[in-house]
């Protein structure tokens, strides 16, 4: 089942060509990296799927419904992690999912909220510590328990091992790996290119706009793809 499509998807501001002319699916349970440099296009690409800047031609899909800023259809079907997922510091980590989860229609006991909390990876005595003593590792954590209590069913990500230990980065790739095997579709942009690798099914590379390279993880290593990540931009 396609979950995500970008049909001729092309974004231009004033003049300049962020996004060009992008065609791209993914299937239900693929996670797929998209590296490029700062400015390739890889943020507004999330945006264009995420309904927060309009195409300038073609158009974006989410389970075969076409994203159109100002509109809710698709909203109720994704789930958006920043390179820095802003949460409230003065409340704890059940406070702030039971806080988000509401403000996407869903009303869950603590019980539940911990149990979100828990497959996201966070450690049982860190659901009643307030934000502001979380790392970004845990912050991302209860990011992705937030994508969990809304059901969704494509989870976007930006940057999101930026800043991580390797520990964090491991465990961080190992919940990806479990939520696409649950059906969840991960589309991811990274910098990373050793742990796109490790985490992905499919990566792309792009570079002023323009996908260049598709590739599955399966028929390249790291240093095949760092040496033609290097080539191509």
């Amino acid at each position: 089942m396609k979950t995500l499509q970008a049909v001729n998807l092309s974004k231009q501001y004033n003049g300049t060509i962020a996004v060009n002319n992008l065609n791209l699916q993914l299937e239900k349970g693929e996670i797929f990296c998209l590296l490029g440099q700062n400015g390739a296009g890889k943020t507004t690409t999330i945006n264009l799927f995420l309904g927060f800047t309009e195409a300038s031609s073609g158009k974006s899909l989410i389970n075969g419904v076409e994203v159109l800023p100002g509109k809710s259809d698709t909203k109720k079907f994704i789930a958006y992690i920043p390179e820095v997922v802003q949460l409230y510091g003065n409340m704890n980590g059940i406070e702030n999912l039971d806080f988000f989860s509401r403000l996407a229609g869903f009303k869950y006991s603590d019980e539940m909220l911990g149990g979100y909390l828990s497959r996201a990876g966070l450690q049982k005595e860190a659901h009643y510590k307030r934000l502001s003593a979380y790392s970004k590792g845990m912050r991302q954590k209860v990011g992705i328990a937030i994508a969990l209590a809304k059901n969704a069913d494509v989870i976007l990500m930006d940057e999101p091992t930026s800043g991580l230990d390797p520990k964090a980065t491991a465990e961080f790739t190992e919940i990806c790996k479990g939520l696409a095997a649950e059906g969840k579709t991960i589309f991811m942009a990274t910098h990373d290119i050793f742990n796109a690798v490790n985490v992905g099914t499919r990566i792309g590379i792009m570079k002023q706009g323009v996908l260049v390279h598709t590739i599955s993880t399966t028929d390249i290593t790291a240093g095949e793809l760092q040496q033609l990540y290097l080539e191509t931009i």
